[in-house]
């Protein structure tokens, strides 16, 4: 592959994280309407919405059985169990430990890229992670964080999402290659796969915590859930995973937390501080220096 398709991957994925970096907000407001199984399948079918007929339009072989199982099951994986504990999470912490604990997702990336796809660990990947990790850790500053012990469930299904998404991209990326895969393929059957828990789940959630009242900053947040953080920025993440090895494709994630920073003083008139600074400065380095040594290999299809 050439070095134009690594930056595009890149450019992927920073994109995907960059939206996901405002979608905390957006889900604590909706959430307080729309419980987080619920909110999870609407989301989903919004955003199948959009990525059925656009998949059908490319005219995209159907995939054999075996990989449409495989795909199915990365979707429970990723988006059933994955982001059905980040909305849980975000619903009962705190924004800060929302913000930090899924920081961790690109260390998972990493470990579960060693193990599974055999990617070597060099010393300067591993340096690169401390660097973005360091920039995080100096943004969010953990110190000044309220940590109260009533938001502890909430971290621990906020650690679970970390967790099943490191391990969710690099079986993207795993699938992607082995199958030869279409990203559009892939994130259709992926979405298809979180339907599966999130369903029968929002059904038992609906007994005891129905919708609330729903008014237009609800409905525009459910649209930008589903059609922005769910159809757009779900392809533009898999497709880095299938351009961009896992390894160095996982820093991308670090784009979230600093986005939100970035959003906060934008729209929210917060001050860019010194600390804000630094994290942005250690990001934006390890980036580089991971993209300075990414190796090449074939580009997968859209």
């Amino acid at each position: 592959m050439s070095g134009s398709g690594i930056w595009r991957g890149t450019i992927y994925g920073i994109t995907a994280a960059t939206i996901w970096g405002g979608m905390y907000v957006v889900s604590d407001v909706t959430l307080a309407v729309i419980p987080p199984f619920t909110l999870l399948t609407l989301r989903t079918l919004l955003g199948l919405l959009v990525l059925i007929p656009l998949e059908r339009a490319r005219g995209h072989t159907v995939p054999a059985t075996q990989t449409k199982l495989a795909l199915l099951g990365v979707g429970v994986l990723g988006v059933g169990i994955s982001l059905s504990a980040q909305f849980i999470g975000t619903d009962l912490s705190t924004a800060v430990s929302g913000a930090l604990i899924t920081s961790a997702s690109p260390a998972f990336v990493v470990l579960f890229a060693v193990i599974i796809l055999r990617e070597k660990l060099t010393v300067l990947r591993l340096l690169t992670i401390v660097l973005a990790s360091a920039g995080v850790v100096i943004m969010l500053n953990p110190t000044a964080a309220d940590l109260a012990s009533g938001s502890f469930a909430g971290d621990v299904f906020l650690a679970i999402a970390a967790l099943t998404w490191g391990l969710y991209s690099v079986l993207v990326r795993r699938v992607t290659m082995r199958h030869a895969t279409p990203t559009l393929t892939v994130t259709v059957y992926a979405l298809l796969g979180g339907l599966l828990l999130s369903v029968p789940a929002s059904a038992l959630e609906l007994s005891v915590r129905p919708v609330g009242q729903v008014d237009l900053s609800i409905v525009l947040g459910l649209l930008y859930l589903g059609l922005v953080s769910t159809a757009f920025a779900l392809l533009l993440w898999n497709r880095a995973f299938a351009l961009v090895p896992a390894t160095v494709a996982s820093l991308c994630f670090f784009a979230q937390p600093l986005s939100g920073a970035l959003l906060a003083a934008l729209l929210l008139g917060q001050e860019m501080t010194p600390a804000l600074w630094i994290g942005t400065g250690l990001i934006t380095v390890a980036v580089l220096l991971s993209l300075a040594r990414a190796p090449k290999r074939s580009p997968a299809k859209l």
